[in-house]
């Protein structure tokens, strides 16, 4: 698992229950992390510039995770990007795949998967 060595790791989920416990799970394996409610409030923010990772869901009022996905290529962050969904459809992962994320999970989320999403994603970002 991680070393406590990455910068944060940013979840950006409408759920706040989720965010907390994607948050504490991370933290638990030696993450730091930031968290924002909405893709918007993450891609005003300077965590966009500062974050190695980004844990993000596909389905959110407002602005979705593929609208997000779509302004952090804009932005050439080369930001790895974790894409969550409660609402699993097969094409629609293999294009957010194609666009650039670096792994697709299904809610609920396996603890083992996401943290092996994470690591993979940090190790190919490096």
């Amino acid at each position: 698992m991680s070393t406590g060595r990455s910068g944060p790791i940013a979840i950006v989920d409408d759920d706040a229950s989720v965010r907390t416990a994607l948050a504490r799970l991370l933290r638990a394996n030696g993450y730091s992390t930031v968290t924002h409610p909405s893709g918007r409030d993450f891609l005003d923010s300077p965590a966009l510039h500062e974050v190695e990772c980004l844990i993000l869901d596909m389905h959110m009022p407002g602005m979705s995770g593929a609208d997000v996905l779509e302004e952090v290529a804009v932005a050439a962050t080369k930001l790895p990007v974790v894409l969550t969904t409660g609402r699993y459809e097969v094409d629609f992962a293999q294009r957010s795949l194609d666009a650039g994320a670096s792994a697709f999970l299904r809610k609920p989320i396996d603890e083992a998967s996401l943290l092996e999403a994470v690591d993979v994603a940090l190790h190919a970002r490096r």
